[in-house]
């Protein structure tokens, strides 16, 4: 068996809208009310997956949630007085970004010698707590090979999980044994902590990984409050590579210091404050990028055009790979509507290390099978979403039947 790390991307849904519902996601918020484009968005997602595989990486995807969610609109006894941001709840878009979706130890990692994942529970935000059920369903459906994955319910709701975009992986190469760090937040000011301690241990002692192979950390409070909602915003591993903000971490040093005792090949980029301040890693999202490794064996940052449009970030992008260190090529990729929303390339993928051919196929995409996603979202994704449009009838059945029709071309059939 030969494991290498798929990324599964979430395909932008035919609901994808710009309600603000994110408190701490400065995007989204920011560009609440404007008009989206579901189009063009899940267009952009899917030439991003073409261009990853392109560079001869595998390449995996999730489906759109069911929506709208008329199952939450009834436990919630929605009516006419309801609050307008609980009704765009039902319509969020929101699984897309499947860095959320669950947390991943590998097979190398854990105590049976399978891959675990523990689907996240999501429940700071109201919009995303009732994606859990569907997100579930379609992992023990990807992931239903039980000889090598496990996959479990999530961890108690009075401690917030919000998946992979808290959790980073460190190994000398994916198919090895490797060390996992899981990032958690600490309430306090005007943004709530999305990821509880307890919740990250809960996940660690559930896939039966080694102790002294683990680490919880905890993410600085400045960063939460500059708007890196998830550590993903400000950090990224890969093998034993390290891309992080200075200000991304509680305790910067003694974590780089307990890495290097874990695994004493880890490399550790540090983007100094001085130079790309929180700020500027918050709206560039440079460090929300996919670091990934292809075949040729050169560490490629993957990075929206927005990190081209600050001159900070392109500049110190640019001085990176005149050096010598572990990251040698920087691509671009437009996923600007995704951007608006507040999630980034490393946000619309979810990795996991395993062998592509224990996964189910009919998650697995190679270029026949881009061309179809494309020609559906093409025919059938709305093309706008004004706000005002949230909650009418006719948009519902036009996300209904898109949805359906990928469904029916994927011939998956049991999500439907």
């Amino acid at each position: 068996m030969t494991l290498q790390e798929i990324n599964f991307d979430g395909i932008v849904g035919p609901s994808h809208n710009y309600a603000g519902l994110s408190l701490g996601n400065l995007a989204a918020t920011k560009n609440a009310g404007e008009t989206s484009y579901p189009r063009e968005a899940a267009l952009q997602g899917i030439a991003k997956m073409k261009a990853n595989m392109a560079m001869g990486l595998a390449q995996g995807f999730l489906l759109p949630l069911p929506r709208p969610d008329t199952e939450w609109l009834k436990a919630l006894a929605a009516d006419e007085n309801t609050d307008p941001a609980l009704v765009a709840g039902a319509w969020s878009a929101s699984s897309m970004w499947t860095a959320n979706a669950a947390t991943v130890s590998p097979a190398p990692d854990t105590g049976d010698g399978k891959c675990h994942l523990t689907v996240a529970n999501l429940v700071t935000m109201p919009h995303r707590s009732h994606e859990w059920e569907d997100t579930l369903a379609q992992l023990q459906l990807a992931f239903g090979d039980s000889d090598h994955f496990t996959v479990h319910g999530p961890v108690p709701p009075c401690f917030g999980d919000e998946g992979a975009a808290n959790h980073m992986r460190f190994a000398d190469s994916h198919g090895q044994s490797g060390l996992e760090v899981f990032v958690y937040g600490r309430t306090g000011g005007r943004f709530p902590a999305r990821q509880h301690e307890q919740a990250s241990r809960i996940v660690a002692r559930q896939h039966g990984l080694d102790p002294d192979r683990v680490l919880f950390v905890e993410q600085a409070g400045a960063a939460i409050e500059a708007g890196a909602f998830h550590n993903d915003v400000v950090a990224v591993a890969n093998e034993s590579a390290l891309f992080t903000h200075q200000q991304a971490l509680a305790d910067p040093q003694g974590t780089y210091d307990a890495l290097r005792a874990r695994l004493p090949g880890v490399q550790i980029v540090e983007v100094p404050a001085d130079r790309v301040s929180l700020e500027d890693a918050v709206t560039s999202y440079l460090f929300n990028a996919q670091l990934i490794t292809p075949p040729s064996g050169e560490m490629t940052l993957v990075v929206p055009e927005e990190c081209r449009d600050n001159p900070r970030v392109w500049s110190w992008l640019t001085e990176m790979l005149a050096g010598n260190g572990p990251i040698r090529h920087v691509n671009v990729v437009d996923v600007r509507q995704s951007m608006a929303n507040g999630g980034g390339p490393a946000c619309l993928r979810l990795r996991v290390v395993a062998d592509p051919a224990t996964v189910d196929q009919r998650f697995m995409l190679d270029a026949a099978k881009a061309e179809k996603l494309e020609s559906v979202v093409a025919e059938y994704w709305p093309q706008s979403i004004d706000p005002s449009q949230v909650g009418s009838e006719a948009l519902a059945q036009q996300v209904r039947i898109a949805r359906g029709k990928l469904l029916e071309m994927l011939g998956i059939t049991e999500l439907a």
